[in-house]
């Protein structure tokens, strides 16, 4: 626990690329020379000043941080999709050379198109315009019983109008921004649990594929939650998207840092696809969560009664508790409480909301 703590976090996780704004240059290096005579012949008829590279392998404009992205977007549609996509670019202020640190910061023309399109996935982050919504999982023998809440991101513009977690998930991605965003929820989640003294087990979702290098990465997670003060076993880092998890070991890397810091894992979905059986074989959670599209109407339909039931007899037998999420009619509640699923989830119960619910109603 003292070695995650010694240090500061991730940078790739925890920095945030640089609005563009003031003078500067595009640099443009392009797959073929045709593609760059292309862009050339498009800059000037668009009369904007460039020039040539020294080794004539690319192009760089001088222009306002304001007109860079519309630039870019004229670009790419000039160049179509391929040859977009194997150009790149890199945006620097003033009128120095890119240097070695800058390199990194080099991408494609159509992911930079992206980012312009998505800066304001930035600003949110920047701005602090994130927060944590909560649902809770109840005891399914008895439903007043709260176990635990699932913290849900929620995002919300400037003016307050609330934005969707899957449009600030899918812009992120866009944007390689998903790192930040990830981190983001996960400290929101933490944050807003401690404001509402919450002392159920707290259920934080978290995409593999956001965590670059566990041992950096989840140092400002795991030190955000012991200065808490919330005790490690409240804790349960939930694996969402497992359908997209392809590299099994990093999974597991970053699961044993968790479970070193005495904090407990779930595994969302089971039942979406194979890959999620194989993920549990593999990291023997203690927790799964039966995938919501397995419940609906579980008790009508019996394909998918035999499917939840032998999912349910397996867990019992692998001694794993099982969250049968996405419940949403007292048909699929009595279904579940009559073949012994240990919690519930879903509208049933209570949707997600600011103000974690504590009290729900015995059914």
């Amino acid at each position: 626990m003292e070695i995650l703590r010694q240090t500061t976090g991730c940078s790739r996780c925890e920095a945030l690329p640089d609005a563009i704004a003031g003078p500067g240059r595009l640099f443009l290096w392009f797959p073929m020379r045709h593609a760059q005579g292309q862009a050339a012949r498009h800059l000037e008829s668009l009369g904007r000043g460039y020039r040539p590279l020294p080794a004539g392998d690319g192009l760089v404009a001088g222009l306002d941080g304001e007109e860079v992205h519309e630039l870019a977007r004229s670009l790419a549609g000039q160049l179509g999709p391929e040859q977009a996509n194997d150009t790149r670019v890199l945006w620097t202020k003033g009128d120095e050379d890119p240097g070695f640190p800058d390199f990194p910061r080099v991408t494609s023309l159509w992911r930079f198109v992206a980012a312009g399109r998505a800066a304001w996935v930035r600003d949110l982050l920047a701005e602090g315009r994130i927060t944590s919504h909560f649902q809770p999982i109840v005891e399914a023998a008895d439903t007043s019983s709260v176990f635990g809440h699932e913290a849900l991101l929620r995002g919300f513009e400037a003016d307050e109008t609330p934005v969707s977690p899957g449009q600030i998930f899918a812009a992120a991605r866009e944007t390689d921004l998903l790192f930040q965003v990830d981190l983001a929820a996960r400290q929101s989640a933490i944050r807003q649990a401690v404001r509402h003294g919450l002392r159920t087990r707290i259920f934080i979702n978290f995409t593999p594929a956001s965590i670059y290098d566990p041992a950096y990465c989840l140092r400002s997670t795991v030190a955000a939650i012991v200065d808490s003060g919330l005790p490690p076993y409240l804790i349960v880092f939930e694996v969402i998207e497992s359908e997209r998890v392809d590299n099994l070991s990093h999974l597991e890397s970053i699961l044993a840092v968790y479970r070193q810091a005495g904090f407990r894992v779930a595994l969302d979905d089971l039942g979406a696809g194979y890959s999620s059986l194989t993920l549990m074989s593999r990291i023997r959670p203690d927790f799964v969560k039966l995938d919501r599209e397995l419940i609906r109407q579980v008790d009508q339909d019996p394909y998918k009664a035999v499917i939840a039931e032998k999912l349910l007899e397996l867990a019992r037998q692998l001694k794993i508790r099982v969250i049968a999420e996405g419940v949403e009619t007292p048909g699929e509640l009595a279904w579940l409480q009559a073949r012994r699923a240990d919690y519930i989830q879903g509208f049933l119960i209570a949707p997600p909301s600011a103000e974690p619910l504590r009290h729900p109603p015995r059914m």
